[in-house]
């Protein structure tokens, strides 16, 4: 079995990685006639061309920061940050094999039998947030009025800029995607017209506290996906340092995909391979690779310079109130 761990200590580029990794499962799946190595590729692929054809992304972020404008006018009390970044190797493999582990134990579970190809096709070939965007706002608190509650007024703000933003980026060639209705959005502050698109983890609040607004776009001109999340400075802090933090998050994925003992071993080549590569991923010590422009000390402090573990960042752009010291 063809794992990505094989090409992670060589000292070779994060683009030369992929390339040499896509080359190898795609030999060994025409060999085997495994499709779900076939499918592998084609998402490989997609991440290649994200990389290596990225001249899109300027043109993109361009009209990104045309919300961004829009909205220092509309809300100059606000402070708000955008953010960009293209999903890491490391994560992005973790996530196609975690959703073959995912979808073939529920499937079996379920039914008694493992999942066809096309079943698992459809899940794999939906991959929306190798791109994606995060709009971060806060109101000062000197700015929120004697008798009102900051929460509430940022969570106005928070849902009118979340009814604002399909129609205005349709104007500029993306087209918002429905959601099936996961996390359908039933918050009174959502548009009935936008409640198709978003999947509102606020009014839809799990177990780990997670609150964000997702949405995600398919770009005409980049001819690809890209997500867009909006939520308050609070929301963010419990995504990045609070109970909801990646690593929190991660810890939950490893237990999801730690599903071996209910798959008995050798019935289902597709979840062996994946249960495997996912398992080696999450047991990677960083400190150990050698990828150029990648460095670790442990697990958790990492300086990342190519994409690999933390991903690329594409824009930050950060607006502050333009009045920090008056009350409105």
């Amino acid at each position: 079995m063809i794992t990505l761990n094989d090409y992670l200590y060589s000292g070779d580029t994060v683009m030369g990685i992929l390339k040499k990794y896509k080359r190898d499962l795609a030999v060994d799946a025409a060999r085997t006639g495994n499709e779900i190595d076939e499918i592998h590729c084609d998402f490989l692929q997609n991440i290649i061309d994200l990389l290596e054809h990225n001249e899109f992304l300027t043109a993109q972020s361009q009209k990104i920061r045309e919300f961004y404008m829009y909205l220092s006018k509309q809300y100059p009390w606000l402070a708000f940050t955008f953010k960009g970044r293209i999903k890491s190797l490391i994560r992005a493999e973790e996530k196609f094999n975690g959703y073959i582990v995912k979808d073939i134990y529920k499937y079996y579970v379920a039914n008694g039998v493992y999942p066809p190809v096309e079943e698992l096709r459809k899940r794999l070939v939906k991959f929306r947030d190798l791109i994606a965007y995060r709009i971060v706002i806060s109101m000062p608190r000197c700015h929120v009025e004697p008798g009102k509650d900051k929460a509430r007024e940022e969570m106005k703000c928070l849902y009118e800029i979340a009814n604002t933003l399909p129609a205005f980026l349709e104007e500029r060639g993306f087209t918002a995607q429905m959601t099936g209705g996961v996390k359908r959005s039933d918050s009174p502050l959502m548009e009935e017209k936008n409640r198709d698109y978003y999947r509102d983890y606020i009014w839809n609040k799990n177990r780990s506290e997670y609150q964000s607004l997702h949405i995600t776009f398919f770009d005409s001109s980049a001819n690809c996906y890209m997500e867009v999340q909006i939520r308050t400075k609070e929301m963010d802090d419990t995504a990045e340092i609070g109970i909801a933090n990646h690593a929190a998050y991660e810890k939950r994925q490893e237990r999801e995909r730690a599903r071996r003992h209910r798959i008995p071993e050798g019935e289902c080549v597709w979840f062996d391979e994946a249960y495997e590569r996912g398992m080696l991923l999450q047991q990677l010590e960083l400190s150990k690779v050698d990828v150029n422009m990648f460095g670790a000390a442990d697990n958790s402090l990492i300086n990342d310079g190519c994409g690999l573990f933390r991903g690329r960042l594409i824009l930050p752009y950060e607006h502050l109130s333009r009045f920090q010291n008056d009350q409105i």
